[in-house]
């Protein structure tokens, strides 16, 4: 989903889901678009897993999500120059990150890895220096981790809620615009076929952005 000047969503679990016992684990991952792009029409796409492709290996099993990486293209259309890998190692196998992006890094959901003879644990993110190259190795329980990088952005980030931009201006206008709710002649539309309720800016939030 691409935000860009501004998109809504909703998210519902089924009143028979909710009766019985049930779990979910994901991964939310927001990437800020290039500042050139920030105003775009918003957009959505929807992939099978299956289309995503495969990176394989003794002991590793990946999957390319976004961007390029290893050989590989995702169909995901992206802003920027991008990857993002979900990898699960076996314990004691090994995976090398690609050395072509200026920025890298690694979040580790589960297990734990070692990186220059540094151990991390599950919840653990690492950022990793341009240019060096960088090599991870499972523990003995094996690890999943998310491998991440693109092109560096020049640009500065402001986050307020669920607002993201470079100009903290502009965040001040979409608190604005949400709070007064007018979803037929404002920016926002609410999803068609859920628009009886939406989230308001509670008071705990309002709050101006740091200097």
């Amino acid at each position: 989903m691409v935000a860009g000047k501004g998109v809504t969503h909703s998210e519902r679990t089924s009143a028979e889901t909710r009766a019985t016992r049930h779990s979910l684990f994901g991964i939310q991952t927001w990437i800020a678009l290039p500042e050139d792009r920030e105003e775009m029409a918003p957009d959505f796409e929807h992939h099978k897993h299956g289309a995503l492709p495969d990176i394989v290996d003794t002991g590793v099993q990946a999957k390319l999500i976004l961007g390029s990486a290893y050989g590989e293209t995702s169909p995901v259309t992206m802003q920027s120059e991008t990857f993002y890998v979900d990898v699960v190692l076996e314990p004691g196998a090994q995976f090398p990150l690609p050395d072509n992006q200026e920025d890298r890094g690694l979040y580790v959901p589960q297990g734990s890895i070692e990186v220059a003879s540094e151990v991390y644990d599950a919840g653990r993110m690492m950022v990793f220096r341009p240019g060096d190259q960088i090599s991870v190795r499972a523990g003995a329980q094996g690890a999943r981790l998310m491998a991440l990088g693109g092109a560096t952005m020049n640009e500065s980030r402001y986050i307020w809620w669920n607002f993201v931009s470079s100009r903290k201006e502009r965040i001040e206008e979409a608190k604005e615009a949400w709070k007064e709710a007018d979803w037929a002649q404002g920016p926002f539309r609410l999803p068609p076929g859920d628009d009886a309720e939406h989230i308001p800016i509670s008071p705990h939030l309002e709050r101006t952005l740091p200097t």
